[in-house]
Parts: C-alpha cells; structure tokens; sequence
C-alpha cells in the first residue's frame, strides 16, 4: 500500500503548476485592436486626348489594267517574223512591231495597184485635153450653130465624169493595198505588258485570227468594294480621294499611293457594296516594287476630317456612355455622341473633353459616384492607344 507521502506530493504538484499558469496569464498583455479598413476598387485609367481626327475607310481590290486589248491579225498569210519581246510577260513601246505576216502577196498587190492608177491617170489626162478642144471648137463654130447650148455629149462632160471615176477608183485601190501591206506588221497599240501570244513563228494566220492579248502599263485600276454605311465617311462619296493601297512584295511591306476617280454607281447584287475604282499612274515605273496587274491589295481611303474627336476602345462604351474617374477618385458615366463604329473602337466628338481620366478596368457593378482607389504608380497610357494595349 502507498504511504500518504506518496499520495499527497503529486497533488502538490499539480496544484503548483496551475498556480504558475495562472500568474503568468495574467501578466501577459491583450492585442491591440486593428482598426477597420475600407478598401476601395483598384482600377487603371488612361488620359483622354481630344484632337482632330482624320477618317479613313478600309477596303480591298486586285489590280488590272484599265485598258486590255486583244490583237487579231486584219491580213491573212504566214507569220515570218517574231519580236524578242513578243512573250508573255515581256514589255513593249508604242508602235512597236510584234510580228510580221508574208507581204510579198500584198506588195504585189499594190504594184498591180499603182499601175492600174497610172492607166486612170493617163487616160483622164487625154479625156481632159479632148474636152478642151472640144470646149475650143464649139467657141469658133457657136455662132453659126442652130443652138446657143452645146450638149454636154459634145463637149465630152460624160467621158471627162467617166475617166475621173476610174481615176479616183484606182486612188482607192492604191490606197486600200497600202493599207493592207501595212497591216502585215503587227504593232503594239500602246506603252504594255504581254499578257499572252497566241501563234509561233511559221503559224498561218487568217482575218481576224487571234495574235494574243496587251495590257496596257500606263494606267492600273482597282474596284474596292464600300459598304454603303461607310460612304458618309468619305468627301464627295470618295469621288477625287487619296487612297494607299498596301501588299507585300517579297516579304515586305510596300505601299503606292492612288486616287480614286469614279463610282461605279450601282449597288452589287451579292455583295450589297457600291464599287469605287483608283487608279494609279505608271505601275510598272517603280523598279524596286512594281505594282503588278494581278495583285491583291489593301487599301485605306482618305475621308472626313473631324476638328475634335476620340477614340475609344468598343469594350469600354457601354449604352453610349464610358466611365470616367473624378479628381476626387469617384465614378461618374458620360454619355458620347458616337460617330462610327469600327475595327472595335468607337469615334466619338462630343461627351469628352482633353485631360480626363478614362477607366480603362472591368468593373462588375459600377455605378454613378462610387469611390474607387487608382494606383498612383500607374503609367498613364493614351486612350487612343488602348486599342493595342487590349488585343
């Protein structure tokens, strides 16, 4: 059996140790209370830059010469000549000689021509000297002749008309074997490219027979299709506008500047888009990137100049209105009178002024005058950059 010394110093024990906690939970300090904090949204914004703005509609076209014409041959025979340059995608000048068809056929027809010219000649030169004889004897013999009126039978006026029409007749004919002996040199009609060559050398070649088809190089044309939403955008209904058309060439970005000369003043079936054609002087002439007949384009039309206006990302109007920070850090909503809509950006002229805080955040339930908190390091990023700054 335990002894009572064994059984009371455990509890005396136990008892110390509580007395111990106690003391020193009271001498421990209680912590402060933190005091509470309201924490406001954090958002971004960017300056708001009103400044004039010049409109600018989008587009796109492939290139073709304004004029394309298609050579046949007006003389038939076999072709003996072909120019070095008579190849497709070769350059020619005006009056330039493609081909030669065999004249000897038509040089032979002119001397036939010609002597058959000099026979009228001589033959209205001897009608012509007889009528003044005859013309000269009726003045010696008129007044003892029963009439006052020679016939013109006498004075030979039906022979002289007769040998006159032969004359031009065969004026005619030198003139039309002429003609045709010229029409054995095929020429190019302008300044082209050649598009195609439909013969050989050796080929024999018929009226009307196909030669091959020239494009000419001193004008290009290009139908950019506009919507019609777009058009009140552009001056004149684009009619007299710059426009920059854009491709690669190469791997890189080249550009040629253009006007735009027409309309083509109906609405396609199909596409719903009023055409306007550009044109564009000498394509060929720039040896570093030519703008060949063919190409894809982009094209950017010159349009309206507004005197105040701004840019605004899509994602950030919304109902018309954008959210705009105050100088005392609260929220207010300001309603734009939007212009155009385009590219996912808004164009707006009123609603804003220059020097305004645009919050450029998500914020999921905004309201009018609610308190916001900005981030005094943030660096300010122009609204009308914020297009890029967003894809």
């Amino acid at each position: 059996m335990a002894s009572k010394k064994q059984i009371i110093l455990p509890g005396v024990v136990l008892l110390g140790g509580i007395a111990s906690a106690i003391a020193f939970a009271s001498m421990k300090t209680p912590p402060a209370e933190k005091e509470k904090k309201i924490i406001h949204p954090l958002v971004e914004v960017a300056p708001v830059q009103v400044a004039p703005l010049e409109m600018s509609v989008s587009s796109y076209g492939i290139v073709k010469p304004k004029y394309s014409t298609k050579l046949v041959a007006q003389v038939s025979g076999q072709i003996i000549d072909l120019s070095e340059q008579f190849v497709k995608g070769g350059f020619v000048k005006k009056g330039e000689v493609l081909a030669r068809i065999d004249p000897n056929d038509y040089e032979a027809a002119l001397i036939d021509a010609q002597a058959t010219l000099a026979q009228a000649s001589s033959a209205l030169e001897i009608e012509q000297a007889q009528a003044h004889v005859a013309k000269t004897e009726w003045e010696r013999i008129k007044s003892n002749a029963s009439s006052t009126i020679p016939s013109e039978l006498y004075l030979r006026k039906p022979q002289l008309a007769e040998k006159l029409a032969r004359f031009k007749a065969a004026q005619a004919s030198v003139k039309r074997a002429k003609r045709n002996l010229e029409r054995t040199y095929v020429k190019a009609p302008y300044d082209a490219i050649i598009e195609s060559r439909a013969l050989s050398l050796g080929s024999v070649v018929n009226l009307g027979s196909s030669v091959g088809v020239l494009n000419a190089i001193s004008v290009a044309e290009v139908r950019l299709p506009v919507a019609d939403s777009d058009l009140q955008h552009l001056k004149n209904n684009g009619i007299d506008a710059s426009v920059t058309l854009m491709a690669k060439v190469a791997g890189q970005d080249v550009a040629w500047q253009g006007k735009i000369v027409r309309s083509e003043g109906v609405i396609d079936n199909r596409s719903r888009m009023t055409y306007l054609v550009a044109q564009v002087e000498r394509p060929y002439d720039n040896n570093q990137a030519p703008l060949r007949f063919g190409a894809y384009l982009n094209a950017q039309i010159k349009g309206k100049l507004l005197n105040n206006a701004v840019e605004i990302p899509h994602h950030l109007v919304r109902d018309g209105k954008v959210a705009i920070l105050n100088k005392d850090r609260t929220l207010s909503f300001k309603t734009l009178n939007v212009i155009r809509e385009y590219d996912g950006l808004v164009v707006a002229n009123q609603g804003l002024e220059s020097g305004q805080k645009l919050i450029t955040t998500s914020l999921e339930f905004p309201t009018e005058g609610m308190q916001l908190s900005l981030d005094d390091g943030q660096a300010a990023t122009p609204s009308n950059a914020l297009a890029l700054k967003e894809e």
